[in-house]
């Protein structure tokens, strides 16, 4: 065989060869990567877009499940658009979004708004989708000493923070307690609208009825009043029958003397 020929068929196969590699590699070279509309440490209000590509040849993604990197909290992220139908949820650590599922071979493209990019030099995104037909990809690994793994989270590369910018609490500030700068020892006045009155110093303690029975307690001087008048009354009675009595005895003395005297 001539020259000319030997070097067209060793060409030829080299591209079957490659091309061969390219769709053994196809599938496998799905994966999940992410974007920013302001890619910076301490960026406010930033867009975040992810892309899934799909990998299955029998379903549609149906749902994405994500882990928030350092510095950003669940309640610092909203959606901002997702394909139709889907629905989004916040999660403790991330969040998830899905719904119907999409067609075969559609990629599964979103956005998010995130309050502030925390101050980092790379964001991971670990994501776990699930296929209509329930099939899973788990896209969480981590790239170390500079080689790409076999299944890559999402990662997001950031430039430094802009002059003057400044990372904002992830939660509002504790109100503080306007009490602790008061001295100790002293309790604010009650207000003349309270509903519950001091209890006074002295004194029994009212029982659960509402009433108490002091153990020796003096009788009320309204009490003993009465009670001399009817003492007083009791006295002047006695007096008066008495004296009608003795009224009436005397001259029924006499009249029986005179009897007495005149009888032979």
């Amino acid at each position: 065989m001539s020259t000319p020929h030997r070097t067209a068929l060793s060409a030829v196969t080299a591209l079957a060869a490659f091309g061969a590699v390219l769709a053994l590699a196809g599938p496998a070279a799905a994966h999940a990567g992410v974007t920013a509309s302001d890619p910076r440490a301490l960026a406010k209000n930033v867009t975040v877009t992810f892309t899934s590509e799909a990998e299955s040849d029998s379903a549609g993604i149906a749902k994405l499940q994500v882990v928030l990197p350092t510095g950003i909290s669940p309640g610092a992220v909203s959606l901002k658009k997702a394909p139709k139908g889907w629905t989004f949820a916040h999660a403790q650590g991330g969040y998830v979004i899905g719904g119907k599922p999409l067609g075969v071979g559609e990629d599964a493209v979103y956005s998010i708004t995130v309050r502030q990019l925390p101050d980092a030099r790379k964001l991971v995104f670990k994501t776990v989708e699930t296929y209509g037909d329930g099939k899973i990809s788990r896209w969480i690994e981590e790239p170390k000493g500079g080689a790409e793994p076999e299944n890559p989270a999402p990662v997001l590369t950031l430039k430094a923070a802009a002059k003057g910018a400044s990372l904002e609490p992830l939660d509002p500030p504790p109100v503080a307690d306007k009490t602790a700068d008061k001295p100790a020892g002293k309790t604010p006045a009650a207000s003349s609208g309270s509903s519950a009155p001091s209890q006074p110093s002295t004194g029994a303690a009212p029982s659960p009825s509402g009433s108490s029975e002091p153990s020796s307690s003096p009788e009320p001087s309204g009490q003993r009043e009465n009670a001399a008048d009817e003492d007083d009354g009791g006295i002047d009675t006695s007096l008066i029958v008495l004296v009608v009595a003795i009224a009436a005895g005397v001259p029924l003395f006499w009249m029986v003397k005179r009897r007495s005297d005149s009888a032979p």
